[in-house]
């Protein structure tokens, strides 16, 4: 038998420690949440997705009374943003959640379809993705989407 470790390195950061593009990106996905259609989970969900051109999309969770019908912050960014410019990698993404009149006190990572989707962009432009991760207690900063999923699935078994 082999044994391995997969390790993820994380940063935190307290808000007005990031740098500003990150900052902005961050504020945008905490305003994000109020746009989010949540009447079932009450776990209102934002997403800011930065282009490599700067350019940014926005994103909030989407539920249906027929729950898999619906759609995470993170994919409606990404989607969006891949309808509209889909030359021009994706370099960032930031994720908020409020629940219960705030935000989480710890950040919320994405889903495992959100991780998927975002590690197929990475492999598609062949560049990382950053993860902001936001929680009123700060943000978790992740070098790539790779990170949040070591062990993935990328086509290649389909060959």
């Amino acid at each position: 038998m082999k044994e391995f470790n997969i390790c993820t390195k994380v940063q935190f950061f307290a808000p007005e420690e990031l740098a500003e593009e990150d900052f902005k990106l961050v504020e945008m996905a905490k305003a994000m949440t109020a746009h989010s259609y949540s009447p079932y989970s009450h776990f209102a969900v934002g997403a800011a997705l930065r282009l490599a051109d700067g350019q940014i999309f926005p994103g909030s969770n989407q539920e249906n009374a027929s729950f898999p019908v619906g759609l995470c912050a993170e994919r409606t960014a990404f989607f969006a943003a891949q309808a509209s410019a889909p030359e021009v990698p994706p370099v960032a993404i930031a994720i908020a959640a409020f629940t219960d009149g705030a935000f989480t006190a710890k950040p919320v990572s994405p889903c495992g379809m959100c991780r998927q989707a975002l590690l197929e962009a990475e492999t598609r432009y062949g560049q990382p993705i950053r993860v902001l991760l936001y929680g009123a207690e700060g943000v978790y900063a992740i070098d790539s989407m790779k990170a949040l999923l070591p062990l993935d699935f990328d086509g290649s078994e389909l060959a």
